[in-house]
């Protein structure tokens, strides 16, 4: 049999050299441009520097004869020199870069204004001997052609301004600026006049600014270039902030009112943002007769012939609304709700019935422009609710609400995402009437949406579970249906996106569920999605944010079986899983549970499974659980744990006799070190171990009253089954027995089932009961509180009995705070706790009758 050759012989023939030819000649062309950009020896000589000089005059040297690479270089550099020898770089370096930025390119001129600005920061010299060195260069360079490098220049001159000293700047900057601020002078120095005065404004008194500064502001206000005005309308706000309100209302007011007449629409525009920034500091008599006025012009001009205040008007309408809300009358009142509801739907299909002229098509400037309107619009719907007053947020801006969150532009339902956690805090009782929008948004087609919505989602659902009417642990989610639907949907897509981090930020705030759902449907619709999240996806941080929040739902769980089944699957896929990826997360994950469970908890499923990966085969597991082992080590209590810490000091001795890896060695080593320094906590309160003991003995608290409450709850659905038969046959004799007897008629109970009464069924229910009382009161509370006395009768017994039967009835307890201070009292006789205990576990019995209600009105806390 012949061998097959998996390589094929060159053909070299005639046409098939030639094409090899033209592709070496392609080679060539490609390598030709790199040739060309090397430099020539001519070149590299003068651009190389002798390298005994120092770094004043290596900088000197380049600023002289270098080129302009190297000049900008030593620009740069410019901070640095000051720090090292400030006298010789201001005498020597600045007057050469004052030369050179005469001729320099817009790097070089960018280079020194940052220069400039870092050496003010930094302090290298006093602020008097910077402004007598740069104040003149940076005022040179002030008027540059460029637009940028004018602004790099200007925003130095305005931190200079912040630092001087006032007589410095009134005799440096002031009586320059009189001269600049002239007519004659150029555009660029009366449009750098005008920010400059809105910078002095803050730095004099007032009556300096009456006598100085407001000559300049009026003869720029009134300059025949509109993009002056305009820009000294905007800096009206920092003057008005000077000059103080007798000087804003007898001056700027009625510059403001002269520029929102102005024929340049930038110039109207300016004045109705100052207006609106100054509401604060009219009275409301200028409010009435001034600005009310000027704003209803604009809102009827926005729509006719003045398109470019339209966006604006959107923005601030929110503030506009709420600022003039004490001089508004009824009817204006409705009058700019509706100009607010118009805006809302601006720009989308037009209702039937309007003329073939209203339908024209809209160019992609206009819709670009009515997009950003909606967008301000949902902006301010937050002020607008409170500016219809949230009771009336039904009939008058939900049609509204409505519409913004299912606009078809996503910078609108955005928008609203981000604003929906201020709308629901307005409502408060009433956040029930906007659950189908949750909903909605949740299942937004884009991720932006829901990322927005994401980051207040644990507060919004708190908010949706307890507000309104159904606030019982039973009925929260009576307000919102379709709520788990759409937090599972919402995690699958992002789950299929590529956007890990959304899917990130939405796994940790998922973590807030079980305050807001029941344990079984956390289990079935969440916890084992999360731990599939952990097995199958690649991105590390999305992994540990499904850890953590695993783990959070199983402290939460309240069925043992459930615990105990994802326990396991813990430990088999991932402790003892395949790949030694997921033997890592096994590891994030005991960290979470050590952050989150007690000490006990840890101690009894996952010590020794970390333990066993001191055996792993792959040496980042190993040295990962080095890492790990201090933690582990602090864990444990002695002596209950003393079999557990040989253990760990067995597998740490294996280490180091038999680790072979270098780098987990020498970690094994470091780590050994710091075992030997810790202090194991013993099982008694210590000082230096308070607040942890004490945190870890609330969180062992809560784990074993979970216990407890799941068996209670199981006894009491079997006794509700046994006592049902008993009752009807107690039922019948007693009513036998009334007909004889109508004064012991009155002192039978036929509702509790186990109630007094002669009968041997009553007894035995007494005594069951008895005995649950009694193992409840051994093993719902702490190791500290297991000497506490038996109820010295029967009666006080039932009364303790019949307060744990109604935990098992769906009520979320309070593990944390005051409400386990209660005594025990019966019909003939009072049995109460300790002085030594510093918690008790249940109300009185007198207020009994009432325990179930108040039961089912308190939550869990975290």
């Amino acid at each position: 049999m012949r061998p097959i050759i998996l390589f094929s012989k060159m053909d070299f023939s005639q046409s098939n050299l030639f094409g090899y030819i033209e592709d070496l000649q392609e080679l060539t062309i490609i390598e030709r441009p790199v040739r060309r950009s090397l430099k020539t020896p001519e070149e590299i000589e003068r651009l190389t520097v002798d390298e005994e000089l120092g770094d004043i005059e290596r900088a000197v040297y380049l600023l002289s004869s270098g080129q302009d690479i190297q000049g900008t270089s030593v620009v740069a550099n410019l901070p640095v020199l000051m720090r090292q020898n400030p006298a010789e770089t201001l005498r020597r370096v600045l007057p050469k870069i004052r030369e050179v930025l005469h001729v320099a390119g817009v790097e070089m001129q960018l280079t020194a204004a940052a220069s400039f600005l870092t050496v003010l920061q930094e302090e290298s010299v006093s602020i008097h001997t910077y402004s007598h060195s740069f104040l003149h260069i940076i005022f040179q360079n002030l008027e540059h052609r460029d637009a940028g490098v004018s602004n790099a220049w200007l925003e130095t001159l305005l931190a200079v301004i912040e630092a001087l000293p006032k007589e410095t700047v009134r005799h440096e900057i002031l009586n320059p600026l009189v001269t600049k601020a002239q007519l004659s002078q150029t555009l660029q120095s009366r449009l750098v006049s005008c920010k400059i005065i809105g910078k002095l404004a803050n730095k004099f008194e007032a009556h300096v600014i009456k006598r100085e500064i407001i000559p300049l502001v009026k003869s720029l206000c009134q300059d025949v270039e509109y993009e002056v005005r305009a820009c000294m309308c905007r800096q009206l706000e920092h003057v008005a902030q000077g000059a103080g309100t007798e000087l804003t209302k007898t001056v700027v007011l009625p510059e403001l009112v002269e520029l929102a007449r102005d024929e340049g629409s930038s110039v109207r525009l300016a004045a109705f943002e100052t207006l609106v920034n100054l509401l604060d500091m009219f009275d409301a008599d200028d409010r009435s007769q001034t600005v009310l006025p000027l704003v209803k012009s604009f809102c009827e001009k926005s729509f006719k012939a003045d398109e470019s205040i339209l966006v604006s008007l959107s923005f601030h309408l929110g503030k506009l609304c709420n600022g003039l809300y004490g001089i508004f009358t009824p009817e204006q009142h409705l009058r700019f709700l509706e100009f607010y509801k118009k805006l809302c739907t601006l720009g989308l299909q037009q209702e039937n019935g309007h003329n073939d002229n209203q339908l024209q098509l809209q160019t992609l400037e206009q819709e670009k422009k009515y997009i950003s309107v909606r967008k301000n619009c949902a902006y301010n719907f937050p002020a607008m609710t409170v500016f219809v007053d949230p009771k009336n947020f039904h009939l008058e801006l939900y049609s509204i609400f409505f519409c913004l969150c299912h606009d078809p532009e996503v910078p609108v339902r955005y928008t609203m995402a981000i604003s929906f956690y201020e709308v629901a805090k307005l409502l408060n009782s009433n956040v029930y009437t906007i659950h189908k929008e949750l909903i909605a948004l949740l299942q937004d087609e884009s991720l932006e949406v829901l990322d927005a919505l994401v980051g207040h989602l644990p507060e919004i659902l708190e908010l949706m579970a307890n507000g309104g009417e159904n606030n019982g642990s039973e009925s929260k989610l009576l307000s919102i249906p379709d709520l788990i639907p759409a937090l599972t949907t919402a995690e699958q897509r992002a789950a299929t996106s590529l956007k890990w981090r959304t899917h990130e930020k939405l796994l940790q705030k998922y973590a807030c569920l079980p305050h807001i759902i029941s344990s079984d449907q956390i289990y079935y619709r969440f916890l084992h999605r999360m731990l599939t999240i952990i097995l199958t996806n690649n991105v590390l941080p999305v992994q540990k944010a499904a850890a953590r929040t695993l783990c959070v739902y199983l402290r939460y769980n309240r069925k043992q079986e459930q615990r105990h089944e994802v326990i396991q699957k813990l430990i088999e896929q991932l402790g003892q899983g395949k790949s030694y990826w997921n033997r890592l997360r096994f590891l994030d994950t005991c960290e979470f549970i050590m952050e989150l469970f007690s000490k006990s908890f840890f101690c009894k499923y996952f010590f020794l499974p970390v333990l066993e990966l001191t055996h792993d085969p792959v040496a980042n597991v190993r040295m990962k659980l080095c890492y790990l082992l201090p933690k582990v080590k602090s864990t444990l209590k002695i002596p209950t744990d003393k079999h557990l810490l040989q253990q760990l000091e067995l597998c740490i001795r294996k280490l180091l006799c038999q680790e072979k890896d270098k780098d987990v060695l020498t970690i094994v080593k470091r780590t050994v070190l710091e075992l030997d320094r810790m202090e194991i906590s013993v099982d008694a309160f210590q000082k230096r171990f308070y607040e942890n003991d004490l945190l870890d003995q609330e969180r062992e608290r809560h784990e074993h009253l979970l216990l407890e409450m799941e068996r209670i709850e199981k006894e009491k659905q079997q006794n509700e089954g046994r006592s049902t038969n008993i009752n009807d046959k107690t039922f019948e004799k007693k009513r036998r027995d009334c007909k004889t007897s109508s004064v012991l008629s009155k002192s039978i109970t036929l509702s509790v089932p186990g109630s007094c009464s002669g009968t041997s069924a009553g007894k035995e229910e007494k005594k069951s009961k008895l005995v649950r009382s009694q193992s409840f009161n051994t093993q719902a509370l702490h190791p500290k509180y297991n000497n506490i006395d038996k109820c010295p009768s029967k009666s006080s017994a039932m009364g303790y009995t019949s307060s744990v039967s109604g935990i098992g009835k769906g009520c979320m307890l309070s593990y944390t705070d005051d409400s386990f201070r209660t005594h025990l009292t019966g019909n003939s006789g009072s049995a109460a706790f300790p002085s030594g205990s510093s918690r008790n576990l249940f109300n009185s019995a007198d207020q009994k009758t009432n325990g179930n209600k108040e039961c089912q009105s308190r939550k869990m806390s975290l």
